[in-house]
């Protein structure tokens, strides 16, 4: 499936209510599955880890700046599936225990998918997962938190992973911003009307498209057909 394939099913599956609030694999084949579901799936058949091609995030909001933004309004969920992606589970006695990621080495996983319903619209944002961890400086990250190990195991404890997330929100990488308040100023600016912050919100957004350059998709939710926003 191209990227125009893949969004265009997230949406008929949205539409059609097989998908609602939460998080899910898409796999090669059209299935999608609710990532809660996936350790199960995967005691009957540990194939199926070749077979992941998306994580997709699904959301009702309030707020126009998470629509406007998925991205930002992700909170960089998208670091777990990557280091999945590359090889790492989690320590057996972390508090992901019984969950996926705790024994999935997803090493065909491309995409982060958003899809977020704001009104009567449908935003579905796509990136491409390695191309947003080399923008965010992820690998370097990696290799500064977990040093020696990142050669000899693929075991990664929460502790190490938080590390990583402190990292990756100190970068001050968009328009000379961190992510928590480059996101803050969009929210102001969408949510709580301050147009004076219209220029620093448009350097933000600039960044965004270079980091992410995400495939964006805006549906009318009453036709169901793509809008132009």
């Amino acid at each position: 499936m191209d990227e125009y394939q893949i969004v265009e099913r997230i949406k008929e599956l949205y539409r059609a209510e097989q998908i609602d609030e939460g998080v899910y694999f898409l796999l090669n084949d059209n299935r999608i599955t609710p990532t809660i579901l996936y350790k199960n799936l995967y005691k009957q058949n540990p194939f199926i880890n070749n077979q992941v091609i998306g994580y997709v995030n699904v959301r009702l909001t309030y707020n126009l700046s998470i629509f406007e933004f998925p991205m930002l309004g992700n909170n960089m969920d998208f670091r777990l599936p990557y280091l999945n992606k590359i090889g790492y589970v989690y320590e057996p006695n972390s508090i992901f225990n019984d969950e996926w990621f705790n024994t999935a080495v997803l090493s065909n996983l491309k995409y982060f998918i958003a899809a977020c319903e704001f009104q009567d619209r449908l935003v579905i944002e796509l990136v491409d997962l390695d191309v947003v961890a080399n923008n965010l400086n992820l690998p370097k990250i990696m290799s500064s938190v977990l040093g020696p190990k990142l050669l000899r195991t693929n075991v990664i404890t929460s502790d190490e992973t938080n590390k990583i997330f402190e990292q990756l929100a100190h970068q001050k990488l968009f328009a000379g911003y961190t992510w928590f308040d480059a996101f803050d100023m969009v929210y102001d600016y969408f949510d709580d009307n301050n147009h004076d912050l219209a220029k620093e919100v448009f350097k933000i957004l600039q960044a965004y498209e270079r980091i992410f350059r995400p495939y964006r998709v805006v549906y009318d939710t009453k036709t169901w057909q793509p809008v132009l926003l």
